[in-house]
């Protein structure tokens, strides 16, 4: 290998990535939420998406233990929900108004696009554990118009309105 940790992280962060914050309630009723930006669709029948989480994650345990989950799509400016469910504290939850989702996941409030999932296999992957996840119900914003939070560089970044390339 003729490259460190560092080096491949600062490649792979030329690559932009969506935002999304993955919530779960445990059987015990605890809230759970975690931004992550490593995220893809797996397959379309069935409706297959992958996340990942860092095996040193604190709270790694109680998400293999939840059944089900909400993937939530962040908008262009919801940078601040990004920041809260990125750090491994307590309070995370407070002043969010979320919402129970059809299978009882905890949706977001206006993210554009919520994906209900239920856990459908995890596999190893490296100092990450890998969640493939089966989409069970889909919740769009009714505000089509707005853009996804872009994360790049160690950036929140915005696609600028009608700039195609």
């Amino acid at each position: 290998m003729t490259f460190n940790n560092r080096q491949f992280r600062d490649a792979l962060g030329y690559f932009p990535t969506g935002v999304i914050v993955v919530t779960a309630t445990t059987d015990e009723g605890e809230r759970l939420g975690m931004t992550m930006s490593s995220f893809n669709s797996v397959s379309l029948t069935p409706p297959l998406v992958a996340f990942s989480i860092h095996l040193e994650a604190a709270s790694l345990v109680k998400w293999r233990l939840c059944r089900r989950y909400a993937i939530n799509v962040l908008g262009e400016e919801q940078g601040h929900l990004s920041d809260r469910f990125a750090r491994a504290k307590s309070g995370k939850w407070d002043d969010i108004s979320a919402t129970d989702g059809q299978f009882g996941t905890p949706l977001l409030p206006d993210v554009l696009v919520a994906l209900e999932c239920e856990q459908y296999a995890r596999h190893d992957g490296g100092d990450h554990e890998l969640f493939i996840s089966r989409v069970l119900a889909i919740h769009e914003s009714p505000r089509t118009s707005r853009h996804p939070l872009v994360f790049q560089r160690g950036r929140y970044w915005s696609l600028q309105k009608d700039q195609c390339a």
